[in-house]
């Protein structure tokens, strides 16, 4: 059996690759359950919510399989343009929706999106100073 060295900062990359694709599993997640809850029914966020979905579960497919800084920039972008869109829906409405910042689901996809953001970007600057 041959025993593999992990660096630090290799367990580390690892470990923010881990919360960023946490962040977006846990957000597309949110976003279907909703969808089935009956954001379905609702004309232009019901399919975008459903995008969100398989958006994020193919970007955390490609974050673990594809080392890259372009996938860990991917999973940053999914989690700023949804947390984007949540301000919005929760500030002035959006597509006619207009949420609140109270709920589980919403401090959830909250706090997956800040975190899907944060981790992608710093997983983007280390996966691009390791090339």
């Amino acid at each position: 059996m041959v025993a593999m060295m992990v660096t630090g900062r290799q367990a580390a990359s690892e470990v923010v690759r881990a919360v960023a694709v946490a962040g977006v599993l846990l957000s597309a997640d949110i976003h279907l359950e909703l969808w089935f809850d009956g954001f379905r029914r609702i004309s232009v966020v019901g399919p975008l919510f459903m995008l969100n979905a398989i958006g994020g579960l193919a970007i955390a497919i490609a974050v673990l399989v594809w080392r890259h800084w372009l996938t860990a920039l991917a999973a940053a972008a999914f989690g700023a343009a949804t947390l984007v869109a949540f301000v919005i829906s929760a500030t002035v409405g959006l597509f006619g929706v207009h949420e609140t910042w109270s709920g589980i689901p919403q401090q959830l996809a909250l706090w997956a999106e800040v975190a899907a953001l944060v981790a992608g970007s710093v997983l983007a600057v280390m996966d691009w100073k390791r090339r």
